[in-house]
């Protein structure tokens, strides 16, 4: 397939300025490309290093096709962009990923659903549209996790329910994730959680990280180590899964699909990510490229880079709630002072409990030395706010 390169000094134009935004486009100015930011925050962490940040709602079609005239080329950050809106900034610019592939996966029972039907293994689930199906999904799955179909991530518009909750359990939880579209999942015995990250480019290349380990706390990543310390045979699974996956929606850019392990072996998609991932943040320290200058990559049609370790890493992530204890600010003085230890800070204004605010990286000699080197760090930023790990 013959498919023109962008070249730098182009736009890059990105839909959302989160940290991913914001790590994306410190990747590309890296690269020489200019950088664009389409965010509805006008002090959006990516306002930083952006030449612009075109401050309008998500399902604005008039200002995204005249951010897009701006752009050689569009990618995002956030799967939650309206896909007119998208279309409409393709009439100018192309899209990458393509509009089409973001509108399955922006959907959790589309995305799910999508997967079961191109012979994915998935573990048993339900689409529930009513209050009714809800509750006898609940009654069938549980114990389940309950989600609400659209919008939500880091453990918001969840719901876990037991096998032993009644029926009036189900129907709170039905009220409490919006009372609209959701999806019950069947908890699963597992055993690790683990992503991949698979890149492709405009001409149908693809290169791949291997597998991070994943540690949630409440429904939002803690840690994530790399390379995955999982059986041959089990990242060979989950990388073929990927892969698949990928060519399957036609993704250009990168995409993360997020998988469950279960204590049989059984390899499971769990959920997928059609941007940077923050399973994939310690690409940035431990592979020879990150994901984020892949991503870069990708989208303008260059040749990929190897997403090979040079070092196993791993990452911790800093939440908001080291922010808001009253009369105290983090310290960071000890884990700058550890051999291997990064401290990487988003620049956003205002923290609460639970955003995202940073995360701390760190390399070892093995993926557990790595992961343990960066527990510590965290450890002594939490004591200086009074916070036990």
């Amino acid at each position: 397939m013959s498919v023109a390169r962008i070249l730098p000094p182009a736009a890059l134009g990105i839909f959302g300025g989160g940290q991913l935004g914001r790590m994306t486009g410190m990747a590309a100015r890296a690269m020489g490309y200019d950088v664009h930011v389409f965010d509805p925050d006008p002090e959006c962490a990516a306002k930083a290093i952006a030449t612009s940040v075109t401050t309008a709602p998500y399902d604005d079609e008039v200002a995204a096709a005249r951010f897009a005239e701006r752009c050689a080329v569009l990618t995002l950050e956030i799967e939650q962009v309206s896909v007119t809106t998208l279309n409409a900034a393709a009439r100018f610019a192309p899209v990458r990923p393509a509009p089409d592939a973001v509108h399955v996966v922006q959907d959790r029972g589309r995305q799910k659903t999508w997967l079961r039907l191109q012979g994915f293994p998935v573990g048993p689930f339900a689409v529930c549209d009513d209050e009714a199906a809800f509750v006898e999904a609940v009654a069938r799955l549980a114990p389940c996790i309950a989600k609400s179909t659209h919008g939500g991530y880091d453990g918001r518009g969840q719901v876990r329910l037991a096998d032993a909750d009644p029926a009036a359990a189900a129907a709170a939880a039905w009220r409490a994730i919006g009372g609209r579209r959701a999806i019950v999942e069947q908890f699963l015995d597992l055993a690790c959680e683990v992503s991949v990250m698979t890149a492709r480019a405009a001409d149908g290349h693809v290169r791949q990280f291997p597998p991070s380990w994943n540690h949630h706390d409440h429904g939002i990543l803690t840690w994530s180590m790399a390379p995955a310390p999982v059986p041959v045979e089990v990242a060979r699974e989950a990388a073929r899964l990927a892969e698949g996956i990928t060519v399957g929606l036609g993704i250009v850019g990168v995409l993360a699909v997020e998988c469950f392990v279960t204590k049989r072996g059984d390899v499971l998609v769990n959920e997928l990510a059609p941007r940077p991932h923050n399973t994939f943040h310690q690409t940035e320290r431990g592979h020879q490229t990150s994901q984020f200058e892949q991503l870069v990559r990708a989208v303008c049609n260059l040749p990929l880079g190897s997403g090979d370790i040079v070092a196993p890493s791993a990452i911790h992530n800093l939440l908001g709630d080291l922010w808001v204890q009253p009369g105290r600010r983090p310290d960071f003085t000890e884990a700058w002072a550890m051999p291997g230890v990064r401290v990487h800070l988003y620049g956003k204004p205002g923290a609460r409990a639970g955003r995202k605010m940073g995360h701390l990286s760190a390399v070892g000699d093995t993926p557990e030395m790595a992961r343990d080197l960066v527990r510590a760090a965290y450890r002594s930023v939490a004591r200086s706010v009074g916070l036990a790990d």
